[in-house]
């Protein structure tokens, strides 16, 4: 096949992408459980009958496919021993693909994939049971395709039942099933014999919140014994919470990877940036405004170096102009929002009886101060405003961004003072 691959535009804002380590495939390291090397996958795109018939008749020739959608290209990633990894994206961007070369479902169209020890895959709801079948049947069914004999599946049969719980339907076909009672399933009989890797595709979606507690309890058990772990999952609480690092699809491309929490925020961001709207235009430079007008704002550490990133708790020092027609100081705001718009807090400069100092003629310069900002890890707007002399009409504003780093589990905006009693 092809190997020319797609160029796809990097995220405006987002991290530079970083490439996962490299190791010998051939002789990989005992304590290696997967390594994927420039790993890639193409499907044919059939346009027409015409065109099935041609891509057919490329690959029983051995020629190169002309017409295909590449899911994957260049995916490098290596996955040790008691590590745990989580894999997020947009719908589409060729997570689930990735998971189906790991679990060894589907064939890599370029690179190298190394498996060593035993790994367990519960990806598509279903796979590997037969809907006419009964639970029990499905099983052993599931089992054998595992590779376990039927011995060793009857050893394991009680503690399934115990775990998936879905009582006297057990005995019935597995099509009479709710996609929970087949997921409790799927999740018990891949789980049964501890596995080197285990590998799941949004199995905490699916399921009451019993269930998902269960599964919750299981992994961090599995995973505090040093089993491994690969886990999809659009929820950033759960990639968080039970994975060390992560990789960031985008594409079909590994756009940035290393630890869960940095990886999970910068995705996030770029999110909030997705939906967030246009910027506010500006006047051109030739402009003379008869208002007062904002002429430049900026964020800083409380000496006035400036900088644009800020960890949860660090002050922030805001430092604006505006130039006044009648070289008159008039009211100001500032303010903070969420990358996407979302309001945070405001304040008028009025409410606490500030006067903005003259720097120069008919120029004038505010600064405002977050002390310990409580802003929750993301990516937010520092705004100001020029309003009237009485702060009711609103004349002129202009925003930055800035970047609060931290690592904490909190929802919502903001920190807010609080103790456990």
């Amino acid at each position: 096949m092809s190997s020319v691959a797609a160029s796809h535009p990097i995220p405006q804002g987002a991290p530079v992408p970083q490439t996962g380590a490299q190791i010998d495939a051939a002789n990989p390291s005992p304590s290696v459980l997967v390594s994927l090397t420039e790993v890639g996958k193409d499907y044919p795109v059939f346009r027409s009958h015409a065109s099935k018939l041609k891509t057919v008749f490329e690959l029983l020739t051995g020629q190169a496919v002309h017409s295909y959608h590449r899911a994957l290209a260049g995916i490098n990633l290596t996955i040790q021993q008691g590590e745990s990894w989580g894999i997020i994206g947009e719908n589409g961007a060729g997570k689930s693909t990735l998971l189906k070369i790991i679990a060894g479902v589907v064939q890599p169209s370029h690179g190298t994939r190394v498996v060593n020890g035993r790994l367990s895959a519960l990806l598509e709801l279903g796979t590997g049971f037969h809907p006419e079948y009964s639970g029990r049947e499905n099983i052993y069914l599931a089992s054998a395709l595992m590779g376990w004999t039927r011995a060793e599946t009857h050893a394991h049969l009680d503690a399934i039942l115990e775990f998936a719980d879905i009582g006297d339907h057990i005995d019935q076909p597995i099509k009479t099933y709710s996609t929970g009672m087949v997921v409790r399933l799927g999740f018990a009989v891949a789980t049964s014999l501890k596995p080197d890797l285990l590998v799941t595709d949004e199995v905490l979606a699916v399921g009451d919140e019993s269930f998902q507690k269960k599964c919750l309890r299981w992994m961090e058990n599995y995973r505090a014994g040093g089993g491994a772990l690969l886990l999809c999952s659009h929820s950033m609480y759960h990639i968080q919470s039970l994975c060390q690092n992560a990789i960031w699809i985008h594409h079909g491309r590994s756009h940035m990877m290393g630890e869960a929490y940095a990886v999970t925020q910068a995705y996030l961001a770029y999110h909030e940036e997705k939906n967030a709207s246009e910027g506010e235009a500006r006047p051109t430079s030739d402009f003379q405004a008869l208002y007062p007008c904002l002429e430049s704002v900026r964020s800083a550490k409380t000496d006035g170096t400036a900088c644009d990133s800020f960890a949860s708790g660090d002050d922030i020092l805001v430092i604006a102009r505006y130039h006044s027609p009648d070289d008159r100081p008039t009211v100001v705001m500032t303010g903070v929002t969420r990358i996407d718009g979302t309001p945070v807090y405001g304040t008028f400069s009025n409410d606490a009886g500030y006067e903005t100092p003259r720097v120069g003629p008919g120029l004038f310069e505010f600064r405002y101060l977050i002390r310990a900002n409580p802003l929750l890890p993301g990516k937010y707007k520092l705004k100001a405003h020029t309003l009237d002399e009485h702060g009711l009409r609103l004349f002129d504003s202009m925003a930055i961004e800035i970047t609060v780093t931290g690592k904490t589990r909190d929802h919502g905006l903001v920190r807010l003072a609080h103790e456990w009693q």
